[in-house]
């Protein structure tokens, strides 16, 4: 939203586009988990075109590739199938809701120097924003809430300028496959709104109801607008305007709900309208405090401000906690407010029943497409800190395309499943150069479930994830390949530093990924062993034997091969004893002296968010504390924290969310450290630091 409590001014807050031919996008989006659409193709377009076989150890194996390329995050050649396979499905922008002035049967825009006196704040504690200035010498008062449980939207409008043309309108968009831009404002022809007839609500007790009708292609969805007192009319060929009824008291009190198709005519109902209070423990007691400023009403949009206030107090409550205010050094407060902003942005954003994209429900990053390799950085600080009930319905997402997967493994002759990369909800892998080469999502799905599992040891917890886990190590002990010198991964293969993308065909043995090998094929055995299964000799025999990692002038380099490392992007061997634990493969001396040496010089400028508490996790593992938090605060362009807690890397990237997660998961490590760790508590701190925390899971 912006300053209005809604999203009056798009154009205010752009985003840069990728390419310069494109207008810019906006931050102001109304995206969803099911909001998806696909731009009707051409022709039946299919992965076949941008298949290349690559020389492996194993003879010839299929790829999904590309004809073009991507330089500097831009498309270059690409063919007409590979541009729309990227670009579809993509995220789609529901509604653009904001005020207008309408003193007559045409609306105007309201402009920005329109507004004096502005002053907003978002409520941590109640999840509610709090927005108010001054329109034509009319002060305006507005709350605005998301429900919990409901893809909808409560507005609770005060002003006398409701009685003079300050009226509330949503417009509809087409589908957009631009970066960033989610929504497609110059194709009115390809979709169609349709209010329909008012009608009781059987959500809201005495208020009506109108549901708006949308068709794009094969997208469907509705929206529902609830309320009382107020008019509801379809002004344009995409535009619903809301107003209060001539007469009536000065307050738009409206709901918003959106509902994807097969879903009814009205609302989901989930339950009482508001958020049962999570159960809190001992000695904390719920406040009971009214959500300002329009306290007392029943009415859509208080009822939905209420869910929210109920949610996240019982949110804040439950979970862990970590407290630095006692410290004197100046960072404990600057990383107090990034750990505790981050951890609203990302139940916000990374929760869902999808992985997140890397800018998650605010703009459409990569088209909305959510890249696997990233999910650990988005979800697995949810069971590190007490909340794996937020980390489930995203790895249950793991079960909807096994079998997409494990195609994918097959037709390469590999074993399990082969996870994909840059993907939408149905799973299909997208043409690139870099992505489906890449490794690291493989051993995932182990990591977040063995997460889940320590968060509640269970055998439903076992059960529930077991085949995710199995068919995961299946493929990855079917991907190493026995040498005269051990097991080796690849070649093709693209490591988690993506600066050797153009050297694909010929890479081999990345530290880090083959440290993850080695745990990850260790972590799945052990979950057979938790079930009373028999052991799977090759896991072992694999785990075992893996070649160790290349050493070069007594430090770890990124790659088996030359030019062993370059000092670009993401310095990723440092993940093989930071993000995991210490493994066979590691050596801790020689890793404290990779540290050193990436710290000495590296090329800041191309790192990414998540670095720097990949960073962090290593110093903390190896006994420096200081420069953990010197490095997870260090003053760099990619690890900029916004005052909403936004970890800014561009303008065209002006969020990043794994930047957020990262660092939860790394002061998850610093203060409650790891099994078999130091005895003293919080090993990541500097011992001048005052670290109290309650909830932390402790790593492996």
């Amino acid at each position: 939203m912006d300053l209005t409590g809604v999203q009056t001014f798009p154009a205010e807050y752009p985003v840069g586009a990728r390419d310069d031919a494109l207008a810019p996008g906006t931050l102001l989006g109304t995206l969803s988990q099911w909001g998806w659409h696909s731009r009707p193709a051409e022709e039946p377009y299919g992965l076949a075109g941008s298949t290349v076989s690559y020389d492996s150890p194993r003879g010839p194996v299929p790829y999904v590739d590309m004809v073009g390329d991507i330089v500097n995050d831009r498309e270059t050649g690409t063919s007409a199938a590979e541009t729309w396979l990227r670009a579809n499905p993509h995220r789609l922008d529901l509604a653009r809701i904001g005020f207008m002035l309408a003193p007559g049967p045409t609306e105007q825009a309201i402009s920005r120097i329109d507004l004096a006196g502005t002053a907003q704040t978002l409520d941590l504690w109640t999840g509610t924003v709090h927005s108010g200035f001054t329109l034509g010498g009319r002060p305006v008062n507005v709350l605005t809430a998301c429900h919990p449980r409901r893809d909808e939207l409560g507005l609770h409008v005060e002003s006398a300028a409701l009685h003079v043309g300050l009226v509330l309108c949503v417009d509809f968009p087409y589908g957009s496959e631009a970066w960033h831009n989610a929504a497609d404002w110059n194709r009115p022809e390809a979709h169609t709104t349709t209010l329909g007839e008012p009608v009781a609500s059987e959500v809201h007790p005495g208020s009506t109801t109108w549901t708006v009708h949308r068709e794009l292609d094969d997208a469907r969805y509705r929206m529902v607008v609830s309320g009382s007192g107020l008019v509801v009319e379809q002004t344009g060929r995409h535009r619903i305007r809301i107003s209060t009824l001539p007469g009536a008291p000065a307050v738009l009190d409206v709901a918003l709900a959106f509902v994807p198709a097969g879903d009814g005519d009205c609302i989901p109902r989930t339950g009482d309208d508001t958020f049962p209070p999570a159960e809190l423990p001992r000695g904390v007691a719920k406040t009971g405090a009214a959500v300002g400023p329009f306290p007392g009403s029943n009415s859509p949009g208080n009822s939905i401000a209420a869910a929210s206030a109920d949610h996240w107090e019982g949110f804040w409550s439950t979970g862990a906690a970590v407290e630095l205010d006692a410290t004197a050094d100046a960072r404990a407060k600057e990383l107090e407010r990034r750990i505790v902003l981050s951890q609203y942005l990302t139940a916000v954003n990374c929760a869902g029943s999808l992985p997140p994209q890397e800018t998650g429900l605010v703009c459409n990053s990569w088209r909305g497409r959510f890249h696997l390799e990233m999910h650990w950085w988005h979800a697995a600080h949810f069971a590190l800190w007490g909340r794996a009930d937020l980390l489930l319905p995203s790895l249950r997402w793991y079960s909807t395309v096994l079998e997409t997967s494990r195609q994918t493994a097959r037709v390469q002759g590999f074993d399990g499943v082969r996870w994909p990369k840059q993907v939408g909800p149905d799973g299909r892998e997208s043409p690139s150069p870099i992505g489906t080469f890449l490794l690291w999502q493989q051993p995932h799905p182990i990591y977040l479930a063995e997460l889940a599992y320590r968060a509640n040891p269970c055998k439903e917890v076992l059960a529930e994830f077991a085949e995710i886990v199995f068919e995961s190590a299946s493929f990855m002990a079917s991907f190493a390949h026995p040498t005269a010198r051990g097991f080796e991964l690849g070649p093709p293969l693209v490591p988690a530093q993506e600066s050797y993308g153009a050297l694909r065909a010929s890479v081999t043995n990345p530290t880090f990924e083959l440290a993850y090998w080695q745990w990850g094929l260790r972590t799945a055995a052990s979950w057979r062993e938790r079930l009373g299964l028999e052991p799977v000799a090759a896991w072992q025999d694999v785990a075992g034997g893996l070649v160790p990692p290349r050493i070069m002038d007594g430090v770890y380099a990124a790659i088996d091969v030359e030019p062993f490392t370059i000092r670009t992007d993401h310095p990723s061997m440092l993940c093989a004893l930071g993000v995991l634990p210490l493994t066979d493969l590691i050596d801790e001396d020689i890793m404290r002296a990779t540290l050193a040496d990436v710290l000495a010089g590296w090329d800041w400028e191309s790192t990414w968010g998540w670095d720097y508490p990949v960073m962090a996790m290593a110093a903390a593992r190896l006994g420096d504390p200081e420069a953990a938090v010197d490095v997870l605060l260090r003053d760099a362009g990619k690890n900029t924290v916004l005052p909403n807690g936004h970890n800014r890397q561009t303008d065209s990237l002006p969020l990043y969310l794994p930047g957020n997660g990262g660092l939860l998961a790394a002061t998850a490590l610093m203060a409650a450290g790891w099994d078999n760790g130091p005895d003293r508590r919080s090993p990541g701190f500097p011992p001048g630091w005052t670290v109290r925390w309650e909830g932390l899971l402790p790593f492996p």
